[in-house]
């Protein structure tokens, strides 16, 4: 059985995966040994693998700030870290991103709308200075192409999610920054950075698109404030 254990944790699956597994197994040979199938279970002994502390990586300003300044001669990869860091999408609702979802000059603030994300929730963005002419910069340098995807990548078409994580990784490392980060730590690093500058949970949940406001309270300190303003106000 502990040999099932350590293959399980050798193909990824976490801790709490294993122990649901073990557990699956301890019913089933419970039921067994009940019966009188079998004499003793498998499972009898074996430690109930521990939960992972997950740790959320994310970028502090002086970190971020140098992986923009390595990424600021590209205009699309400037603008993809500019997206990240001001809006907190995933990266499935970058890639996801289409040309008639911008609304660059919209009033009072551009706006961003998000149609794709865990349970397919659909949400608006306002969005602040430096994403809006980042994107506006890479706009006009984009050309033309038959797909509407807002980021390309080098043969004209969407640039997909591995592409995004190379990205990610060829800036950081530029940057010379050693820690472990993906395009959820930029996530992470927008959602911490509004939550220290006093966004509330419940704005802070509408910007994140989390189903369940206990998914966005690791992040918060609770405070009551407006949309677009904060956006602008607490820019990173």
């Amino acid at each position: 059985m502990t040999e099932f254990l350590t293959a399980c944790a050798r193909r990824g699956l976490s801790g709490l995966s294993r122990a649901r597994k073990l557990a699956a197994l301890r019913e089933y040979y419970r039921y067994l040994v009940d019966n009188e199938v079998i004499v003793k279970a498998p499972t009898s002994g074996v430690e109930t693998p521990k939960k992972e502390h997950n740790t959320r990586s994310f970028l502090v300003p002086h970190e971020y700030h140098s992986v923009l300044s390595a990424a600021g001669g590209n205009s699309r990869d400037y603008a993809i870290f500019q997206v990240f860091l001001q809006t907190g999408l995933r990266v499935s609702e970058l890639c996801a991103l289409r040309l008639g979802d911008l609304e660059l000059n919209a009033r009072p603030y551009p706006l961003l709308h998000v149609r794709m994300g865990k349970g397919m929730r659909a949400r608006t963005l306002a969005l602040e200075k430096k994403a809006a002419q980042a994107l506006k910069n890479y706009l006009a340098q984009r050309g033309e192409s038959l797909c509407d995807a807002v980021f390309l990548n080098y043969a004209g078409d969407a640039i997909g999610e591995r592409g995004v994580r190379k990205i990610v990784a060829k800036y950081v490392q530029a940057a010379g920054i050693s820690k472990k980060v993906s395009p959820h730590s930029l996530r992470h690093t927008f959602a911490t950075q509004k939550a220290e500058k006093g966004v509330s949970t419940y704005q802070l949940q509408g910007w994140l698109g989390h189903a369940n406001l206990n998914t966005t309270q690791v992040y918060v300190h609770l405070s009551k404030q407006s949309g677009g303003k904060v956006m602008e106000q607490t820019s990173l």
